[in-house]
């Protein structure tokens, strides 16, 4: 009888044993399982992030170079009223060019108002082979700026503002002289006004009841 006894018991640990076994692994299986869906998740959010930050915003056809940040105080009742003066010029280098000038209590809301602004007062540029199609000068309060138009491989001669609106007008080659004022909004208007006041050749042999060959003879 003791000996049954002794059987007896030891089936029975090890009935329990192999029962406390089986738990063990389906706990260890559902936090595998849970391990698992909390790295796919994590993957996931990684996969996502890495996808936002490899999709880039197109980029503007529009340049936007600023000439000049100037500080303004207006006399008022109080007292004095500080703001920043922006000068910007905007333009595509296809021909396309425009210069803006704003006023905000802080620099980069008058940027951005000059930027808004230049956008608006666009003007478009003849261009003749990467050059302008005959000299001009343009005039704007104290200011005057020649142009003259160059050979291929010359460059933009010129400097300041007047290099940057003939560089975001798409001319590559020019000849330029800044005569009177200084003042880079000077400059730059009487820019915009010369290249305003240029006229293509086919303009000018309409005019002349020419063709345009025999214009360019």
């Amino acid at each position: 009888m003791d000996e049954n006894k002794e059987i007896v018991t030891e089936e029975v640990t090890e009935v329990a044993e192999v029962e406390v076994s089986d738990e063990i692994a389906a706990i260890a299986e559902e936090e595998a399982s849970a391990d698992e869906e909390k790295q796919s998740k994590r993957r996931g959010r990684s996969r996502r992030q890495k996808i936002e930050t490899t999709e880039t915003k197109p980029e503007s056809e529009w340049t936007e170079r600023v000439v000049q940040i100037s500080r303004v105080t207006k006399v008022v009742k109080g007292g004095k009223k500080l703001s920043f003066r922006a000068v910007v010029i905007v333009g595509n280098k296809k021909g396309q060019v425009g210069i803006g000038c704003a006023k905000a209590a802080e620099v980069i809301i008058a940027i951005q108002k000059a930027i808004a602004d230049g956008r608006k007062n666009l003007i478009t540029v003849p261009i003749f082979k990467t050059t302008i199609p005959h000299p001009i000068t343009g005039r704007s309060g104290a200011g005057a700026v020649m142009l003259k138009p160059a050979s291929q491989g010359t460059g933009i001669i010129a400097g300041g503002a007047v290099r940057l609106v003939l560089e975001l007008a798409g001319i590559e080659n020019i000849l330029s002289k800044s005569l009177g004022s200084k003042s880079p909004l000077n400059a730059a208007n009487a820019t915009i006004e010369a290249l305003k006041a240029l006229k293509p050749f086919n303009e000018v042999a309409q005019r002349r009841g020419l063709t345009l060959n025999q214009l360019l003879n």
